[in-house]
């Protein structure tokens, strides 16, 4: 048996920051990640000389996963893209009101429609997104919004920053506040995709100490007198801790513990919306036209990038581009996603085809396992697990307002700080909570 500090499970981004803040205070720490690779859906792949996310990613300038790279010394290559967008309406192209004379020249709107789109851009910044509550995303729209243009905007707007298209439930508050920090501080498309990110966190997480264990799944946190005992791994092997953050979705955490009944775990559970979308990456030897970077679908839930544009991808001159579909809780239809995202590429770049040197298709992928939404019935998520000491939650599920890689960032820094003031509190008890087993 061996022992450790703590145990994290997952190597995505909440898990890799989980290890780095553990090793940071000088606890040994051993992260088990079950695929080959660390990373989880930051992860990248390299068809044909290009390098392929998995799905689309931005990194957001001001928030919380960018503060944390910064803070570990990580390398962050690549630009910001423009604003000078299209949007899509009808089966037709005009130009994305995204700048001020953009606004006034905008082909979709009435005088009475831009000043009050105009009116609510500026105006943005001080909307106080903590007090909007429990409104959602369309009642706020609906009340603040009275054009319907101007609304097919803003919604197009927060969809794209949030990758969530279910006003019905989303919150407006952290939809607005990400809203506001794109507007502020815009985002990053990173040379080398985000497994350049990965890396980097592996890389400072093993420089502390940290034992990345690859290609290990855990079979079972273990328990003893109502704390966290360790984790048994698939073969067998048992590890010692009473230290356990979950880097894993609600469901996988749920499977962890059989026979525990902790209520929040199945409330955590059962109450959540993951985000999912379908991807299309696209590899392209030219850009058919040449000043078509960005679009965003104002009547379909549709967005086109041109990651290349600002952020190096390739190492031939290739160009490589991403649409994406975001779907309802319920998925999409993948022959008609996929013909949809093809249509779109058409429209935005007729010729395409000709140009196409690689593509990956992913029907649909998780963007996020929850996010901060309407018929939750307690409180945010972790970071400690009600009923199990010593046991914290990360993941881009576990949010306290933040959202995608930003709750992944937020919340693993909370479950770290929560294990270690938990220690703390029990060695000033004369026990140490690392080495009850």
């Amino acid at each position: 048996m061996q022992t450790y500090d703590a145990v994290v499970i997952g190597g995505g981004i909440a898990g890799l920051v989980s290890a780095i803040e553990l090793a940071k205070a000088d606890k040994r720490v051993i992260l088990l990640e079950k695929t080959g690779k660390a990373g989880g859906r930051g992860g990248s792949v390299i068809t044909k000389g290009a390098v392929f996310n998995l799905g689309g990613h931005a990194l957001f300038k001001e928030g919380e996963a960018f503060a944390a790279f910064r803070e570990y010394g990580l390398r962050l290559k690549g630009g910001s893209p423009k604003t000078d967008g299209k949007a899509i309406w009808r089966g037709g192209i005009a130009p994305l009101p995204g700048t001020a004379l953009g606004l006034l020249a905008s082909p979709l709107l009435g005088w009475r429609g831009k000043a009050q789109l105009g009116r609510l851009l500026v105006g943005l910044q001080a909307v106080r997104t903590q007090e909007l509550g429990h409104v959602t995303l369309r009642e706020w729209a609906e009340r603040t919004i009275h054009d319907p243009m101007a609304r097919h905007i803003v919604y197009a707007l927060l969809r794209t920053s949030t990758y969530c298209k279910e006003i019905d439930f989303q919150l407006a508050g952290p939809a607005i506040r990400q809203l506001q920090r794109v507007l502020r501080g815009g985002v990053l498309y990173v040379d080398g995709g985000w497994q350049s990110i990965v890396t980097q966190l592996q890389e400072k997480a093993e420089r502390l100490g940290v034992t990345v264990s690859v290609g290990t799944k855990a079979a079972e946190i273990l328990r003893l007198n109502g704390a966290a005992a360790g984790v048994r791994l698939a073969d067998g092997q048992t590890l010692s801790a009473a230290g356990v953050i979950a880097a894993v979705p609600p469901a996988e955490l749920v499977k962890l513990l059989p026979g525990a009944e902790i209520a929040a775990l199945r409330r955590w559970r059962d109450e959540a919306r993951p985000i999912a979308s379908a991807c299309l990456d696209l590899c392209l030897k030219r850009l058919p036209v040449p000043d078509r970077h960005f679009a965003i679908g104002l009547d379909q839930p549709v967005f086109f990038t041109n990651h290349s544009r600002v952020s190096k991808l390739s190492d031939n001159g290739t160009i490589v581009v991403h649409l994406i579909k975001y779907n309802d809780l319920g998925g999409g239809h993948p022959k008609e996603d996929e013909r949809l995202l093809e249509r779109t590429m058409e429209l935005l770049h007729p010729g395409w085809r000709d140009a196409e040197v690689a593509r990956r298709y992913l029907p649909s992928i998780t963007v996020a396992y929850d996010y901060a939404h309407t018929g939750r019935s307690g409180p945010p998520v972790g970071p400690d697990v009600p009923g199990l000491r010593g046991l914290c939650v990360a993941g881009d599920w576990a949010g306290h307002d933040e959202l995608l890689a930003d709750a992944s960032a937020a919340s693993a820094k909370r479950a770290a700080a929560a294990l270690l003031l938990q220690a703390r509190t029990a060695q000033t008890k004369g026990r140490d909570i690392y080495h009850v087993v």
